[in-house]
């Protein structure tokens, strides 16, 4: 069985690249659907088709998170509103009653980092078995495969015996990696950058190198279209490929490719997965204010955000949840 990919940044975070940090010693099977490992750029904002209340997800998780978005699918709209309103009023840090593109990006960004350290805090406990605040390789590697090196003989004979024994050396050289201070045991930050490794500057690398590995099947050091395609779409019975499939191998030719020498190597996968000049924060604060802006004056009042609040946040519920939304009174 193939491994499976992490929760993308994002989320996200935000469909940011949670599939370039893949959870340590989990397993995942083939996908038979679409899968990305970049957050693509957004089309000129202004060709975007109007958005239904359904297709907001991504904006309510974006704004809010992934777990607050669910407690505001909770509320009321009347509610919702209400929390909207004082969401607002601590975004627009400068207190002049408008909302920028520049304070949006900085709400955006924080809701993201909170996801990140929120997720490190969950786990946290599961790895620090001595409780000293600190996680050395010794205790994550018998966390995650203290089973498998106690009980080597009842994996022999099936692909997970195959998958733990290439997982364990690839996550103590991530390790390594997140531990700049060389003395094998990870602080609350290198943890994070452990798991998150995408969100690191000295971790990129590693992200690179990862999905190198992941995608390259006949291990030649390289992508090939094939390879590449194949990490995203699984062929079933050998049917027709859909059109986004074809799409992407002109992708592939046109703009992942960049030597033309028809494969991709570490430099051409790391402008595909890591882009410099995309800043999804930034495109997602520019859609945000574009969709709102009534006036077009570029930036957003308080009344323009409540008008077109369902685009920030949702509402499905008819009655109020108090007990699912009784720990988020900082929202």
């Amino acid at each position: 069985m193939a491994r499976g990919g992490r929760d993308r940044l994002l989320g996200l975070a935000l469909g940011l690249l949670l599939a370039l940090a893949l959870a340590p010693g989990a397993l995942r099977a083939k996908p038979t659907v679409r899968k990305e490992r970049v957050v693509r750029p957004d089309s000129e904002l202004g060709e975007r088709p109007p958005e239904d209340n359904q297709s907001f997800q991504y904006d309510h998780e974006a704004f809010l998170g992934k777990e607050d978005s669910k407690t505001f699918d909770q509320l009321t709209s009347e509610e919702s509103k209400e929390r909207l309103g004082r969401i607002v009023d601590r975004i627009d840090s400068d207190g002049d009653s408008f909302v920028t593109t520049e304070e949006l990006k900085t709400w955006i960004k924080r809701v993201q980092k909170r996801y990140i350290y929120d997720n490190v805090a969950k786990v946290w406990k599961d790895y620090d078995r001595d409780k000293d605040d600190k996680i050395s390789w010794e205790e994550y590697k018998q966390a995650t495969y203290g089973y498998y090196l106690g009980n080597p003989t009842e994996f022999q004979d099936t692909s997970d015996h195959h998958t733990f024994k290439k997982m364990l050396p690839r996550d103590e050289r991530r390790f390594k990696a997140a531990d700049l201070n060389g003395d094998q045991t990870a602080t609350r930050e290198e943890f994070t950058a452990f798991l998150h490794p995408e969100e690191f500057e000295h971790m990129k690398e590693i992200v690179v190198l990862e999905t190198l590995e992941d995608i390259d099947k006949n291990g030649d050091g390289f992508v090939d279209q094939d390879e590449y395609i194949a990490d995203m779409f699984s062929h079933e019975e050998n049917g027709p490929e859909p059109d986004w499939v074809l799409s992407e191998r002109e992708q592939f030719n046109e703009f992942r490719d960049l030597n033309k020498d028809g494969k991709l190597d570490k430099d051409e996968i790391r402008h595909w997965i890591l882009p410099q000049d995309y800043d999804h924060a930034q495109a997602e604060a520019r859609h945000l204010v574009y969709e709102s802006d009534k006036n077009k004056d570029e930036k957003l009042t308080k009344e323009e955000i409540l008008e077109n609040w369902n685009m920030f946040v949702g509402s499905q519920a008819t009655n109020y949840g108090e007990d699912l939304t009784k720990n988020h009174d900082e929202l």
